[in-house]
C-alpha cells in the first residue's frame, strides 16, 4: 500500500460552552484542554464548535457585542495562535467578531505559523439576525501545507450551495463548526442521528469531500443542543461513530486529505466533477470552478 501524499489526524471536539461574561475565560480554557487532548491524541487538525468561547444565546445585541472581540488581534484568537503555534497544528474555532460596530459569527483557521484566516458565518439563524451581520467574505478556501481548507457555520449546510461552492474551489476538507439545536420532533431517527447529521453526510457525499463537523451539547437559556458530531469522509458515510447528543466527546479520523481530488472518478462513465452541467447553472451561481478540478 502506497504511502499517504497528505496525512492528516482529524479531531472534533463536542463540549458545553456557557453564555455569560463570567464564563468567557472557562469556556476558552476548557475548549483548549480538550484541543490538548487530541494533540495528545496524534491529531494536527483540531475543529472547535461555533462560538466556542463564548456560548450562542445572547440576551440581546449588546450582550453579544459585550462577548465580542477583533480578529486577528482579540485575546481569543491570540490564545488560539499561541496553542497552534506552541504544539504544530491546525486549529478551527468559532467566536463573535466584532468589526467596527458590526459583529459577525465568524471562524478562524489558525496554523503553525499563526493566523491564515477567517470566514464570517453567511446564513444567520433565528435570533441570531437581530445580533450579527450576515457575512461579507464569500466562501475562502485556504491552501495550507496540510491540503485545503474550507469553512462553514452551522445553517450553512442547509443551503447546498455553501459546500457545493467550497468543493469548486477545491476544498480537500470543510472545517463545519456548529451549534445545532433543538427543533420540533422528531430529531433522531432509530440509529440516533440528527438531520444535520445526515445533511453533512449528503454534502460529503454528493461533492466527494472531507467535512469535520464539531457541534455542542448542552443547555443554555431554556436553548438545547443536539451534540452528533461527525468526520464524513468522501463517500459520505462516517468516519468511526456519530457523536451522542449529550455527551463531551472528541472524534478522530485519520485521512489523506488531497485523496479528496480524486474522489469523485466512480467509474469510467461517471464523475461527479465532469458529469456537472456547469455551462447551464455556473453563470447563475456565480462562482467558477478551481484550476486544479478536472473540467
Amino acid at each position: 500500500m502506497s504511502e499517504p501524499v497528505s496525512p492528516v489526524r482529524v479531531a472534533v471536539v463536542q463540549f458545553d460552552p456557557q453564555v455569560g461574561l463570567d464564563n468567557r475565560k472557562g469556556n476558552l480554557h476548557r475548549g483548549l484542554e480538550l484541543a490538548l487532548e487530541a494533540v495528545y491524541g496524534g491529531a494536527n487538525l483540531i475543529v472547535l464548535p461555533e462560538l466556542s468561547n463564548t456560548g450562542y444565546f445572547f440576551s440581546n445585541r449588546q450582550d453579544a457585542f459585550e462577548h465580542s472581540e477583533p480578529v486577528p488581534n482579540g485575546p481569543s484568537t491570540q490564545t488560539w495562535v499561541d496553542f497552534a503555534t506552541t504544539h504544530n497544528v491546525y486549529l478551527v474555532a468559532g467566536l463573535a467578531e466584532r468589526d467596527g460596530m458590526q459583529l459577525f459569527n465568524t471562524a478562524v483557521l489558525i496554523g503553525p505559523d499563526g493566523f491564515i484566516g477567517k470566514y464570517r458565518k453567511a446564513h444567520l439563524w433565528n435570533l441570531e439576525k437581530l445580533w450579527f451581520t450576515a457575512g461579507d467574505l464569500g466562501f475562502p478556501v485556504f491552501d495550507t501545507p496540510i491540503g485545503r481548507i474550507g469553512l462553514l457555520i452551522c445553517w450553512d449546510i442547509w443551503f447546498p450551495e455553501v459546500p457545493r461552492i467550497l468543493s469548486q474551489q477545491g476544498a480537500d476538507i470543510i472545517c463545519s463548526l456548529n451549534n445545532w439545536v433543538w427543533t420540533p420532533p422528531p430529531l433522531f431517527d432509530e440509529a440516533g442521528k440528527c438531520m444535520a447529521s445526515y445533511l453533512t453526510m449528503t454534502a460529503a457525499h454528493v461533492n466527494n469531500v472531507f467535512i469535520a463537523a464539531a457541534s455542542r451539547i448542552g443547555e443554555e437559556r431554556d436553548a438545547r443542543y443536539l451534540g452528533c458530531s461527525l468526520i464524513a469522509g468522501t463517500n459520505g458515510w462516517p468516519i468511526g461513530a456519530v457523536a451522542s447528543a449529550d455527551q463531551q466527546e472528541i472524534l478522530f479520523a485519520d485521512i489523506d486529505l488531497t485523496s479528496a481530488r480524486s474522489a469523485p472518478i466512480w467509474n469510467s462513465l461517471n464523475d461527479l466533477q465532469r458529469d456537472r452541467r456547469g455551462d447551464l447553472y455556473d453563470p447563475m451561481l456565480g462562482y467558477t470552478r478551481h484550476p486544479c478540478l478536472p473540467r
